[in-house]
């Protein structure tokens, strides 16, 4: 079970650090640093691309045979993922919105 929490774990970890670079993305975003807001966002989507390896690798487990305890923390991690997933797909759209208000801004 050790095992197993280091990877849900992980899951978390990562989702989180995606998750603070989408929040980062849209605040530098609306000091009109549309570049580094960017560079956040793509810091999200590696990141969140991490976490995601992991969980494919726990399903892919599973449909082996491999049965994974499903625990609070197991739920935890999921929800976590799947938020941090929404905040950057947001913090896309509101990047992109800030750089049309500059642009027009600039017009």
């Amino acid at each position: 079970m050790a095992n197993l929490e280091e990877t849900i774990f992980q899951i978390i970890l990562h989702g989180g650090n995606g998750k603070s670079s989408a929040m980062e993305a849209i605040a530098a975003a609306k000091t009109g640093d549309i570049e580094g807001a960017r560079e956040k966002l793509q810091e999200a989507v590696n990141a969140l691309n991490e976490a995601h390896h992991i969980q494919t690798s726990l399903i892919q487990s599973e449909i082996r045979g491999e049965k994974t305890e499903i625990s609070l923390l197991m739920v935890h991690a999921q929800d976590h993922l799947m938020n941090a997933i929404t905040m950057k797909d947001l913090a896309a759209e509101f990047v992109d919105l800030y750089e049309t208000v500059k642009q027009a801004a600039r017009a």
